[in-house]
């Protein structure tokens, strides 16, 4: 119980630092470098996926030697190719 209460803590903590910062940049005269720190490194971090997962774990992920057979076999394949608008009925 207490690791999620940590973690949301410091969720809340950053993200007010975040808030912090980007208002200062908009409102404040005075405003600096560390501010623009704090709100660059806030907005890179929003860019990051933390949602990713190792592809071994991820729910339906093609393992990867199906992938290097399926290059190798080539023309994976046999539908014929679509016709032309123009291209009428005569093969040649």
């Amino acid at each position: 119980m207490a690791r999620p209460i940590a973690r949301w803590g410091v969720i809340l903590g950053c993200g007010v630092l975040w808030w912090w910062a980007a208002l200062r940049l908009a409102l404040a005269p005075d405003a600096g470098v560390l501010e623009g720190a704090v709100a660059a490194g806030g907005w890179g971090l929003s860019l990051l996926p933390v949602q990713c997962v190792p592809k071994a774990r991820a729910a339906g992920a093609v393992d990867p030697r199906r992938w290097a057979q399926a290059w190798q076999a080539g023309r994976t394949t046999t539908a014929s190719p679509h016709r032309r608008s123009d291209a009428g009925s005569d093969p040649l």
